[in-house]
């Protein structure tokens, strides 16, 4: 039997691959076998540098989506089968306080942007016969509220539905759509919790792994989904949490 695993001759775009989980998840992909394009708004070197190193193949690809139709260009004739949306943005304020200003851009870059960059991907497979991946980065905050995001929390309920949507449309035309739900996981974004004592064990003690997740966890679930092993899963959340949604 073949690897199942393996991403040997096919291609991956990685949006927001400049670091944290999308530099991780990168690398993964990579390391699997895939040509990975890596898109960001700031120059992804320390990502193409890690790749290189680890024997694997990328270039980079400056994508800004703060425009939400950045990426509707990219691949026509690029022979891209692999498609992991994972750039987004947060902005944190009382829900009373809350801008429209703060409100737009994050829903452009984490749900607008996410959906078109996607309908353009399909659009290609679609025209050409061919199957393809799709791997979406959810979140906790797709299943819960949260406080102080509230174009977060509604961008990633938005990015479940979504993703449920266009695999109900594009399962039968070989197109599997789905969707990875980070946990608490040790990057840029949870510093300052990771920093704060009483935080930081009040959600360790939610734990039933009883750590915080390394991006590498995200890159092994992204992986997974990106291949043949994951052929008949279409519209599934996987929730990588250390068990936070089962407690």
């Amino acid at each position: 039997m073949k690897n199942l695993f393996s991403l040997e001759g096919h291609k991956a775009l990685v949006t927001g691959a400049n670091a944290g989980l999308g530099q991780a998840i990168a690398v993964g992909l990579a390391q699997a076998g895939a040509e990975v394009v890596c898109a960001a708004r700031r120059a992804p070197d320390e990502t193409l540098a890690l790749i290189d190193k680890a024997g694997g193949r990328a270039t980079a690809l400056a994508l800004d989506f703060a425009n939400p139709m950045a990426a509707t260009g990219v691949f026509a004739g690029a022979e891209f089968d692999i498609l992991v949306n994972n750039a987004g943005i947060i902005r944190r304020a009382d829900a009373v306080d809350f801008s429209e200003a703060d409100w737009d851009a994050v829903m452009d870059v984490n749900l607008k942007a996410l959906f078109f960059t996607t309908q353009a991907f399909a659009k290609e497979l679609l025209a050409k016969g061919m199957s393809g991946k799709v791997v979406n980065i959810a979140s906790l905050l797709s299943f819960q509220g949260g406080i102080r995001v509230p174009s977060y929390t509604a961008a990633k309920h938005g990015v479940v539905g979504v993703t449920k949507l266009l695999a109900n449309e594009w399962a039968s035309k070989g197109i599997n759509v789905n969707a990875v739900a980070p946990g608490y996981i040790e990057t840029n974004n949870t510093e300052a919790l990771r920093a704060d004592p009483e935080r930081s064990k009040a959600i360790l003690e939610r734990i039933p792994a009883g750590r915080w997740g390394r991006s590498e966890d995200i890159a092994g679930a992204t992986v997974f989904l990106s291949s043949a092993a994951a052929n008949y899963i279409h519209g599934a959340v996987l929730n990588v949490d250390g068990g936070w949604l089962a407690r």
